[in-house]
């Protein structure tokens, strides 16, 4: 178990100072995933008013920080190649936040980029896995598979019409969100309930539009100290909590398929920042399926175990609604390169900024950030705040 009472001393350490994109997002055929990267990382620098020259610990998944540093022209004194999928960026912060603490660095740079629409080379694959031994015979291959089948054990064990009716609610409310964000990739289509029913399945009981975007894209986000936030151009949000933690690879072997390791990580995230659920004002949760979503709301403890249908019902985490969700579009209809998880935290530091136009909540004062990594593997949650 964790030392909480060091997790709390550790609590608000350090600042997120910039947030940004790589320059557009969607199907960039002529841009390399480093290219996102770069773009996204001078974007953010730029928005926290900070320089290359003033990073000095560098962190990202799926590419070697060598050849991301490499290409910025960085030579960082502290590194993290930390990879579990989507949910590694939001570890990420918890990561610079430590690493911050210690004194190891100053200026950290997350940043990500993933050529998901346009990259159309073969995906390695490890003969020696066991995933590919003793899964992929089977038909077990990919994520829309190994999610439908949690989804499937979650009908069972709750109801299938009750899940159903819920993963409708969750996808024709985050569209309405993406129609509020210009950078959204379905920023200009409404969906209806009756085009989500309507829409092709994928893999039962999953429709087309249960299922994340793929796409082009690239972020990154800036931590540093609260004291040297004072002087960015934008001051800081606080990283006030933080959780992370995996339980399988494979999704045969996931202990619960109703269960992902965020039953874990929110309740320390929230422990050590000290707050509730209903002290939360924005809830960004990693949406690679309906079903993600779905369960991760239980999880994290916002309700209990196949209460979610009853959570999301009558669009409450629709725009005007009672529980602010994904307002950004999320990666159903927002964007989604392959691991999305570092968009959670930019749309959350955004709304705590009060940066986002037309989707800009009321009152945006706390918010947590949720990624889910691997197939229901890995997850990692941060609380935010403001200054």
């Amino acid at each position: 178990m964790p030392n909480v009472q060091r997790l709390k001393n550790l609590s608000g350490s350090a600042s997120i100072v910039g947030v940004a994109e790589s320059d557009s997002l969607g199907k960039l055929p002529e841009k390399s995933p480093l290219a996102l990267h770069s773009e996204a990382a001078l974007n953010a620098l730029d928005d926290a008013g900070l320089q290359l020259s003033d990073v000095d610990a560098l962190f990202t998944a799926g590419w070697s920080t060598l050849d991301v540093a490499e290409y910025l022209g960085v030579q960082p004194r502290f590194t993290d190649g930390t990879s579990v999928g989507g949910s590694s960026f939001v570890i990420h912060v918890a990561h610079a936040m430590a690493a911050i603490a210690a004194g190891y660095c100053e200026v950290a740079l997350v940043t990500h980029g993933q050529s998901g629409r346009s990259d159309r080379a073969p995906i390695p694959r490890n003969p020696g896995a066991p995933m590919t031994q003793y899964e992929y015979p089977y038909g077990i291959i990919g994520p829309p598979v190994s999610y439908a089948l949690a989804c499937r054990r979650y009908m069972h064990e709750f109801g299938e019409e009750r899940a159903r009716q819920a993963m409708a609610e969750i996808a024709v409310s985050t569209r309405k969100w993406a129609n509020l964000n210009p950078k959204a990739y379905f920023h200009d289509r409404p969906m209806s309930f009756d085009e989500y029913h309507d829409s092709r399945w994928v893999a039962w009981p999953f429709h087309l539009v249960d299922c994340c975007l793929v796409t082009d894209a690239g972020a990154a986000i800036v931590v540093t100290t609260p004291e040297r936030a004072e002087d960015c151009r934008k001051g800081g949000v606080t990283v006030l909590g933080a959780g992370e933690g995996h339980d399988h690879s494979m999704i045969s072997q996931m202990p619960d398929l109703t269960s992902a390791f965020g039953r874990n990580t929110g309740p320390q995230a929230l422990e050590m920042a000290g707050v509730g659920h209903d002290d939360l004002d924005l809830a960004m949760i990693y949406d690679s399926f309906t079903y993600t979503v779905l369960v991760t709301l239980e999880n994290l403890g916002f309700c209990g175990p196949g209460e979610g249908p009853d959570f999301v019902a009558d669009q409450v985490t629709a725009p005007g609604g009672s529980f602010p969700l994904n307002t950004s579009g999320g990666g159903l209809s927002y964007t989604h390169p392959g691991m999305y998880g570092i968009f959670t935290v930019v749309e959350a530091v955004r709304q705590l900024r009060g940066e986002t136009g037309e989707r800009q909540l009321d009152k945006c004062d706390l918010a947590l950030a949720h990624g889910t990594g691997g197939l229901l593997s890995s997850t990692g949650t941060v609380v935010l705040g403001r200054p």
